[in-house]
């Protein structure tokens, strides 16, 4: 056992509708006004009058070249690193909207190039920050909704308690678009007054944008602005888009964020509530408010003065907690007049100097995902906790779907070394599913669940999971192109609410916990071709020892048009192929089954193939011990990811078979979990030694090893 490191807040980036900086968010907050007004033509262009209230960022330095989350995010980052002349070791963004911007306004030209739409997906804006940083670590994407700023800054945390990292820039962005505007009202959740949290009257949010990203460090120094003493995370497993009705699944994020901080209920001084202004949400946030606390702090919400910046918000609402925290400072909960009595709860109504020391921040989102952030004075003396040693995931159960169908018809094929690339039919997609239970749900959602299920079947396990670890390149593309066709053909008219909750990239983890009832963590990793990698980074960051078990997926769905122009490896020329894999595990050693560990996930720079090197050979005996290489090197790059193949092949002096997965499984960004479960199956049917370790490498953009043993 050893003790976890003490995480500060170093540094902050802070872009919102309040203003850019900390100093002007402060003096904002400090006026009790709201800076929710009708959105502005310069983002985008509305066909129907009048337009909705909005938050908009005011203070945004745009580009030709990149989209608006984009360049919210560099704005952000630039910030935060102000007075560092290094890069931080890794990067982690949570967001929604991605470049879906651009990408509507491409979609309404009719735009058929896809080099357009080359900043589409979620992980190119943390790709474009760290290499606006020169940042050579990794650089992840969180899309848990709007937990999204927040289970990013949570991710980090972890990491750096573990000794993993000194340094890094986490937070959340998003920008305005269509998608999210015209979702949230074809759901009536927006106020047309704008957001009033907590009042008697309040009739929903206002869709706003922001960004903002913290420079978390273990090292202490005088400019240090707080400490983050703990996170917590759970999952209401309970609908699609609405809260559970008690809170039940954020009073188990509030409650964890507390133990893991080692605090009581009674030491925190302020709730920052994620407080959005909808009649259910609010309700349910006071709610699991009174179940943990018999008289709450001081609490209000910032959303009705800044609006709801999705993924942004809760990263957004970190900056305000420190700023809370240094300045002694209690922001009023704008646009409450009259508070809901039966909310059971009194908001602070007016800005108000008060001694702080302890900072409780929520954050809730679409498939129940909550997240918390305990944050406090540098010199709180909350002491951190014992850090277990680190054991690998082991896989008790196995599962994937490809063109040539389940499991057992893919691996018997791929077996005979025939190609299981394709698109399998939709009827034989679900056949081991409840025809109920996928009725409503598109083709990425039912992929994933038919994943799953097969996963706990094999591991023959009785008792459910508890936490859901799900990877996915472009998410839910077909309920995103209807969502977008529909809007486009009734002239913005009628957006489909169905599609738009379905649009969501963690739409497909949302359902897999409401199945199976896992009330754990549940995150969702958008990282391109490396999808099915965070999540395994996930899972190895917040699986518990004593947690009973995990989802830990990945999965893309084929669609005929967007699929060719969002993935550079898909072409006309391209056979279709979709699918996924995934695994039930457990951190629990288990005799005679096969393990998992990620040995490496960096982006691609000078000297990584080195790295990657050293990374998966800590001596020599492990070398000896690796039977055979299945390596993933996407179409795209296959020049750049031959030659790291060949150099990471000489320099380990490696002479084994190397299989190049997907001329097998074809061109999508979730292959990398099929070849998790070839790699496996390969080891349970003895086609290597008992002694042996398969490593699954990915080339390109970024470089990566997992390796799989027999324990």
């Amino acid at each position: 056992m050893s003790l976890q490191k003490k995480v500060y807040i170093a540094g902050i980036g802070l872009i919102s509708p309040l203003g850019c900086g900390l100093q002007e968010t402060e003096s904002s907050l400090q006026k009790n006004s709201s800076f929710i007004s009708p959105l502005d033509p310069s983002v985008f262009q509305t066909r129907q009058p009048p337009p909705l209230p909005v938050g908009q960022v005011r203070q945004l330095q745009e580009t030709d070249t990149l989209p608006r989350t984009h360049n919210l995010a560099i704005q952000a980052a630039h910030q935060a690193m102000e007075g560092f002349s290094f890069a931080p070791d890794a990067v982690i963004i949570g967001t929604t909207t991605g470049g879906i911007l651009s990408t509507e306004e491409l979609l309404n030209a009719g735009v058929k190039d896809p080099a357009q739409y080359r900043y589409h997906g979620l992980q190119t804006v943390a790709e474009e920050t760290a290499k606006s940083l020169q940042c050579q670590g990794a650089a992840l994407t969180v899309s848990t909704a709007c937990s999204s700023g927040t289970v990013a800054i949570s991710m980090a945390l972890k990491m750096l308690q573990s000794g993993e990292a000194e340094y890094i820039l986490a937070g959340g962005v998003d920008s305005l678009c269509r998608l999210s505007y015209y979702g949230f009202h074809s759901l009536q959740l927006v106020d047309l007054k704008g957001s009033r949290p907590l009042d008697k009257e309040r009739q929903g949010m206002s869709v706003a944008e922001g960004a903002s990203l913290l420079l978390l460090t273990t090292v202490q120094t005088d400019r240090s602005l707080a400490r983050i003493l703990g996170c917590g995370l759970s999952c209401d497993a309970h609908h699609a888009a609405a809260p559970h009705p008690e809170g039940r699944g954020a009073a188990e994020a509030m409650q964890k964020a507390m133990e893991n901080g080692k605090i009581r209920s009674a030491d925190v001084d302020y709730i920052n509530l994620h407080g959005t202004g909808t009649p259910d949400n609010d309700l349910a946030e006071s709610r699991a408010i009174r179940s943990l606390f018999p008289e709450p702090p001081p609490l209000s919400s910032v959303k009705g003065a800044t609006g709801h910046s999705l993924a942004a918000s809760g990263a957004v609402e970190a900056a305000i907690a420190t700023i809370c925290i240094r300045e002694n400072f209690i922001p009023a909960n704008t646009g409450c007049h009259t508070v809901d009595p039966e909310c059971g709860v009194n908001p602070v109504l007016q800005p108000r100097q008060s001694p702080l020391t302890t900072v409780l921040s929520n954050s809730f989102g679409f498939g129940g995902n909550n997240a918390c952030l305990l944050i406090a004075d540098t010199s709180h003396p909350a002491p951190p906790e014992e850090s277990p040693p680190s054991l690998p995931l082991t896989i008790l159960g196995k599962a994937c779907i490809t063109g040539a169908g389940h499991t057992e018809e893919s691996m018997e094929r791929f077996s005979r070394l025939e190609g299981i690339a394709g698109v399998l039919d939709g009827k034989a997609l679900v056949r081991t599913l409840p025809a109920r239970a996928v009725r409503r749900l598109g083709r990425f959602s039912k992929m994933a669940l038919a994943i799953a299920d097969a996963a706990l079947q094999d591991s023959g396990c009785s008792e459910p999971p508890d936490s859901v670890f799900m990877g996915t390149g472009w998410g839910a593309l077909t309920e995103t192109f209807n969502f977008l066709d529909k809007l486009r053909e009734s002239n913005e008219k009628f957006p489909s609410p169905i599609d738009f909750v379905g649009s969501v990239h963690n739409s497909a983890a949302g359902q897999t916990a409401i199945m199976h009832s896992a009330t754990g963590s549940n995150i969702t990793s958008s990282g391109g071709n490396y999808s099915f990698e965070e999540a395994v980074l996930a899972a190895d960051t917040f699986l518990e020892n004593r947690s009973p078990g995990a989802f830990l997926l990945a999965a893309d769905e084929a669609h005929p048009e967007l699929s060719r122009l969002f993935d550079p490896s898909v072409t006309a020329e391209t056979t279709p192929a979709d699918g996924g894999g995934g695994f039930y595990v457990s951190r629990k050693a288990v005799a005679d089954t096969i393990a998992l560990r990620l040995r490496f996930f960096r982006r691609a720079h000078q000297g990584s193939t080195a790295r990657l090197a050293e990374a998966v050979a800590e001596n020599g005996e492990n070398n000896k011990q690796c039977t055979m290489i299945l390596a993933g090197i996407p179409a795209d790059e296959a020049a750049v990811g031959e030659k790291q193949l060949d150099d990471f092949m000489q320099l380990t002096g490696l002479d084994v078979p190397v299989i190049h997965y997907r001329k097998f499984t074809g061109e999508f960004t979730s292959a990398s979990a099929v070849a998790a479960v070839m790699a496996v199956h390969l080891l349970e049917e003895g086609v290597v030694s008992a002694s042996s370790r398969i490593l699954v490498l990915g080339f390109g953009r970024s470089l990566t090893a997992m390796e799989f043993f027999r324990q």
